[in-house]
């Protein structure tokens, strides 16, 4: 039995084909990478609003701000530049935006 390359990789070297495999490994590690920081994100601001009243919020505005950091990192490794869609969407408190970056 011999092995053949998809129908949309025919004519492609078996180097293209290895690295248009690699490419969407890649993508698929973005995505998944991108994922986590979201998840990571929504925690954290979870976390705020619950308990953001009391002597942890110091604590509470730095974890967000770095997973929102991260977060915004890691959109841009993925080429989506543009912020203010997801800032609305999870609804980012100015408290923690004016923290991005800062240690």
């Amino acid at each position: 039995m011999s092995l053949r390359p998809p129908s949309h990789l025919a004519g492609t070297s078996f180097a293209e084909a290895a690295f248009d495999a690699l490419g969407h490994e890649i993508l698929a590690e973005k995505a998944a990478a991108l994922g986590r920081a979201g998840q990571r994100v929504e925690e954290t601001l979870a976390r705020l609003r619950e308990n953001g009243g009391d002597e942890h919020r110091p604590r509470l505005l730095k974890e967000a701000a770095e997973a929102v950091h991260g977060y915004f990192i890691q959109r841009e490794l993925c080429g989506l530049l543009r912020h203010d869609a997801v800032i609305r969407e999870y609804d980012i408190p100015r408290a923690v935006l004016v923290r991005l970056g800062a240690k």
